[in-house]
């Protein structure tokens, strides 16, 4: 029986079901993210992780069944959450420091620019581009300018942080490196972290657990938990290449289904 007096889950899904343009892409969606987790959402193209990410924010009703974040609903607690999308979306006449400051500023625009950017600060040293605070976007990397982005969502305090293939458009070795540091950031701030993916060998690098959704009408398909010590290497550890070829597997079998029903 469950604890009345354990906390709620970070997020919770309950048989959520939602269709748009007269096409279903929830049903019966059903999960959970723990408090201080690192859970991934993979699954094949199109198969609404981002969706989730919204219905989590309060940016699109859903149709049946329920969402809730930190045991109340999105609407009552978006400002406890933080995103990180695949595009930076930096405003090119800002600076790394004000562009990491302007989550603050436009969430809590009553605080000093002088705390704000004290804020800001603080989270570009932690994410490395403490020496960078004066570039602006057009004079950093793609990877310097993800990392301002990832800056911009801690320097918000959340409690939850929601990323949406942050570094899918990095070459490879920019990835691994983020990849790595996020990793690091997360162990230390115990942020709960819900990550979308469609990159396994991402997902078992990252994930205490990984929640694979079919294609749509989504459900899970499948709760992968992962407990090899961290940093973690997919490609060579027994474990994490076990999981991994289960992981293909149910991939093959839901592009199997897929065709059986066209």
């Amino acid at each position: 029986m469950p604890n009345p007096s354990a906390p709620p889950p970070a997020i919770a899904f309950s048989n959520v079901r939602l269709a748009l343009g007269g096409s279903a892409i929830y049903q019966d969606l059903s999960f959970e993210v723990g408090a201080g987790e690192f859970v991934c959402l993979l699954g094949p193209s199109g198969c609404g992780k981002s969706t989730a990410l919204r219905l989590i924010g309060d940016l699109m009703p859903w149709h049946g069944g329920d969402v809730r974040v930190e045991g109340r609903s999105p609407k009552e607690s978006w400002e406890r959450l933080a995103y990180v999308f695949q595009a930076p979306r930096l405003l090119p006449w800002k600076s790394a420091l004000d562009n990491a400051a302007f989550g603050i500023e436009m969430r809590r625009p009553n605080e000093s620019t002088a705390a704000r950017r004290e804020r800001a600060r603080a989270e570009l040293v932690r994410v490395g581009l403490g020496a960078d605070l004066h570039k602006m976007p057009r004079m950093m990397s793609g990877g310097e300018r993800q990392r301002v982005a990832i800056a911009r969502a801690l320097a918000l305090d959340p409690d939850i942080v929601l990323m949406d293939e942050p570094f899918s458009a990095l070459d490879h070795n920019t990835r691994a490196r983020l990849r790595q540091q996020i990793v690091e950031i997360w162990q230390e701030r115990k942020k709960t972290v819900l990550f979308v993916t469609h990159d396994i060998d991402e997902a078992l690098y990252l994930a205490d657990r990984i929640i694979v959704m079919s294609k749509k009408p989504a459900v899970v398909r499948e709760i992968v938990t992962v407990v090899a010590p961290r940093p973690r290497d997919p490609q060579h550890d027994p474990a994490l290449k076990a999981q991994r070829n289960h992981l293909v597997s149910i991939f093959e079998s839901i592009e199997q289904q897929e065709e059986q029903v066209v």
